[in-house]
């Protein structure tokens, strides 16, 4: 039977530590065969870049350092992502756990679509659509296909990585919509707008129980509930150089 390690990670983390620990989880998926599925929050906030998105060419840089707002370029793909208030999954797994990455995807969203809807959130998974491209702008600007939805709004968003074996896949699950954040840091757009704050829909520690309980009851396993992790924050240490260097976050 498989074994799962659920890591509610209560210490929230700078981008470049998030970003090293979920690589760390990655690699631990693909040496040993280990299930992981981390719960976490940022400090300070950051804007998050996909792998290759062109970032140097659609943001603002300088006005980002003005600002003092943390940057990070993710391991995964996709498009740039805001993490402030929300709660971030991050899944990593042998791929034969859930096959494809389509359908690593499809089933990570359905099982979290579960848990948010057992808060009484009315959520459904977007239908296909063609892929926007990676300078399209922010993740939660438009759906893909497979996204969480909430009426009319992108409420999780998510990224991909295969590595040999091994998959990882981490998103962002909002607690408020704060995604403009995204457009203002954007080449050519006005001085950021006033950040107009709407009463989060539900709490980090309600969604984070509801994930817990449609998780553990979805994929079945022996789940062992991780509240530290000193081996995996051993080895993120390695990555750290790299997710907090300018030069990664800047390649594109």
């Amino acid at each position: 039977m498989h074994k799962w390690h659920l890591w509610v990670d209560s210490a929230p983390r700078p981008g470049w530590a998030n970003m090293a620990i979920d690589q760390t989880l990655l690699d631990r998926a693909e040496q040993s065969g280990e299930n992981w599925l981390r719960l976490y929050q940022w400090t300070p906030h950051c804007l998050s870049f996909g792998r290759h998105e062109p970032a140097a060419l659609r943001y603002d840089r300088d006005r980002i350092q003005a600002l003092g707002i943390d940057t990070v370029r993710r391991p995964t793909g996709g498009r740039a992502v805001w993490h402030a208030q929300e709660l971030t999954y991050a899944v990593a797994a042998p791929s034969i756990e859930f096959g494809s990455l389509r359908a690593a995807y499809y089933e990570i969203h359905d099982m979290l679509a579960q848990a948010l809807s057992m808060l009484g959130a009315p959520t459904y998974l977007a239908a296909p659509r063609r892929t926007p491209p990676l300078s399209a702008g922010a993740c939660f600007a438009e759906a893909v296909g497979g996204e969480i939805m909430m009426g009319e709004h992108k409420v999780v968003g998510s990224a991909q990585l295969r590595q040999k074996e091994a998959l990882l896949q981490h998103g962002s699950i909002l607690l408020e919509d704060n995604q403009l954040t995204v457009a203002d840091l954007m080449n050519g757009s006005p001085m950021p707008r006033e950040d107009v704050r709407h009463a989060p829909w539900a709490t980090s520690t309600d969604i984070t129980e509801a994930v817990k309980t449609v998780a553990e009851r979805r994929w079945q396993g022996d789940w062992l509930l991780v509240e530290e992790a000193p081996s995996v924050l051993s080895g993120a240490a390695s990555y750290y150089p790299h997710y907090r260097s300018p030069s990664w976050t800047w390649a594109r």
